[in-house]
């Protein structure tokens, strides 16, 4: 059975597909299960160049704590690629994007945040609230596809 048929078979209404390169996560691909239409992939592609694991991350693990809330948080200044990316995430994932003073209202255990590093690359992580600790996973995002043909 194919991913389409167990995703029908679980009821499932998306699908994340994480493909292998060099040894860790390098392409995450996500779809709507369109029924007998099989799977419609959601822009964008999103190619990643390096992920850091919550256990690599400095004090990264607090045991006891479950994450049962999260929202994306809206960034201090926004490039046209991260609001598009910002969006498609919460669609998607259907989580709220909140502003820097709904974070300190503690409403949600994490926030997911999106941003360019000193190099220049998107980067994704989550961040364990009321703490601000990174929790991880750091995903490196080297490019993200918006427009692709794809018969799934």
């Amino acid at each position: 059975m194919g991913v389409a048929g167990k995703a029908l078979e679980l009821k499932a209404e998306k699908v994340a597909i994480i493909d292998r390169w060099k040894g860790g996560p390098g392409k995450i691909q996500l779809f709507r299960v369109a029924g007998g239409e099989g799977l419609k992939l959601i822009p964008p592609i999103i190619y990643l160049r390096s992920v850091t694991l919550r256990r690599e991350i400095p004090g990264a693990i607090i045991k006891g704590r479950r994450i049962k809330s999260i929202a994306i948080e809206e960034p201090p200044t926004t490039t046209s690629n991260i609001g598009k990316f910002k969006n498609a995430c919460s669609n998607f994932f259907e989580i709220p994007i909140i502003s820097q003073s709904e974070i300190l209202e503690g409403k949600y255990d994490a926030s997911m945040k999106i941003f360019t590093d000193r190099a220049g690359y998107l980067t994704v992580t989550f961040i364990l609230l009321p703490e601000k600790i990174e929790t991880g996973p750091r995903m490196k995002i080297s490019h993200l596809i918006w427009e692709a043909n794809y018969a799934g």
